[in-house]
């Protein structure tokens, strides 16, 4: 059914990614037999593939249908960074407080991670590089974390604490894991 509407689409501008961006797209309200109601169709079209965007709110416009689903993506996203990158998906928590403390935990070492990204005074290079990206992915970010902490003048930057301090931040923190 794509083909036979790609003639009917008509470009829009549309912010995604925070960025303006051209996109050619088709909407279409079709009645769904499985929920017994109308949804909204949007093909959007690209170079060489398109993809079917779905809405049961018929009030939305198309732009602001692709820029829910663009935000959508980002979300996916940083959850798979949870889960892969982070472990979370590891954890062998069974009581509700623990998994829910184990989830905090992943979350802030994941913005822990961000913050440490954005203070780079340079972009990392690609490890995996992907044709028409030029930013650089979270496992990049991780990947300098790790050589950081296995370099022999790491102790220098982060010095280890000959007591344990009290009310700290790190000892709060390993009371929730725990």
């Amino acid at each position: 059914m794509a083909k036979t509407v790609q003639q009917k689409a008509r470009s829009y501008t549309v912010n995604l990614y925070e960025k303006q961006r051209e996109v050619r797209a088709y909407s279409r309200v079709v009645m769904l037999k499985t929920l017994k109601r109308p949804v909204q169709v949007v093909w959007v079209f690209r170079r060489t593939q398109w993809i079917a965007l779905f809405t049961t709110d018929l009030s939305l416009s198309v732009t602001q249908i692709i820029e829910y689903y663009g935000a959508r993506w980002k979300i996916e996203s940083g959850f798979k960074e949870l889960k892969q990158d982070i472990g979370s998906h590891k954890s062998q928590c069974r009581n509700a407080q623990a998994v829910t403390n184990h989830l905090n935990f992943c979350m802030m070492a994941t913005a822990l991670t961000w913050i440490y990204a954005d203070r780079l005074k340079t972009d990392p290079e690609r490890r995996h590089k992907v044709k028409g990206r030029a930013s650089f992915a979270f496992s990049d970010i991780r990947r300098i974390i790790d050589e950081a902490a296995l370099d022999p003048d790491f102790e220098r930057v982060c010095p280890k604490y000959s007591s344990s301090p009290v009310n700290s931040v790190v000892a709060v923190l390993l009371r929730m894991v725990a």
